[in-house]
């Protein structure tokens, strides 16, 4: 971690809600003047669209159904470390983006599928913001846990993690439900090996509870809204967090434990902004000091 540069990651997998999150995010750098370098996970694969499928028949044939997105051999982590480090040392790094749709690629003018050039990060950022899969990794290769300032994880409870991926992928990807039904069902080993350890790495996680029946979500007609949630945020280390100020402004929150407090699943916004706007400020402000 270096003081003079400081890093947020934002971790959460497919479905998981993270745009929503770097929404927040990008709000508030924007309301507090605080210019961020902002990297996304997806630049980070190992593989372009038709490589990952290719690995994917290769493994298949080999008879491991079990290599996703989410493993951490689909992705070049040790590239991800180094840019975590160089930006904490020198406040410089490079990145690319994944180009996902016909939109992206009228304007980067790649094709879709495929990754663009890497590019050096513009000069005098405050801050890097990561968002993505794998910003709280710690393995036998890499940990990046330790290069963030700020880890924050985007965990909904896992049906209605399944849910939003049902909904997003047949609405924006042209999936049927059964091939989303078979992604997700590959992805399950490395949803528990490479994924949710990540969230005890992190420093605060947000996780949305429906409180509707989800007990089916591949059946459910439609996402369940905010309205029809509570927000569970748990801090991994709770000193110094107001906790009676934070009841107070949000109105129907309560603590359930002496590090978590329950949000309203509408509040989430207001809470994010609330929590997260002084810690980002201190980092920005210790930085300029360093």
């Amino acid at each position: 971690m270096s003081k003079k540069h400081p890093i947020i990651s934002v971790t959460g997998s497919s479905g998981a809600g993270t745009s929503t999150v770097k929404t927040t995010f990008d709000n508030i750098f924007r309301r507090e003047g605080f210019t961020a370098v902002s990297i996304e996970g997806d630049a980070f694969h190992r593989y372009n669209r038709a490589d990952m499928k290719a690995e994917l028949a290769r493994r298949s044939a080999e008879g491991d159904m079990t290599f996703s997105h989410f493993s951490y051999e689909a992705n070049e982590l040790e590239e991800l470390e180094r840019v975590f480090r160089d930006y904490g040392e020198t406040g410089t790094g490079r990145t690319r983006t994944y180009v996902h749709d016909e939109a992206e690629a009228a304007k980067t003018g790649v094709a879709p599928g495929n990754f663009t050039a890497w590019a050096p990060f513009a000069e005098g950022t405050d801050l890097l913001f990561y968002e993505g899969l794998h910003g709280a990794v710690v393995n036998d290769r890499v940990n990046l846990a330790a290069l963030a300032d700020l880890k924050v994880g985007v965990v909904p409870v896992i049906n209605l993690e399944w849910i939003q991926k049902i909904h997003r992928d047949r609405a924006h990807r042209g999936y049927s439900t059964e091939a989303v039904t078979d992604t997700i069902l590959r992805r399950m080993h490395a949803y528990v090996h490479c994924i949710t350890p990540q969230f005890t790495e992190t420093d605060i996680n947000f996780q949305r509870v429906p409180v509707v029946d989800t007990s089916n979500p591949f059946i459910a007609r439609w996402i369940p809204t905010p309205d029809e949630s509570l927000v569970v945020i748990r801090f991994k280390n709770p000193r110094g967090i107001d906790f009676p100020y934070l009841v107070s402004m949000i109105h129907g929150s309560w603590m359930s434990r002496a590090n978590s407090i329950v949000i309203p699943g509408n509040k989430q916004d207001l809470a994010m902004q609330l929590i997260l706007t002084p810690l980002i400020e201190r980092l920005v402000r210790d930085a300029k000091r360093a």
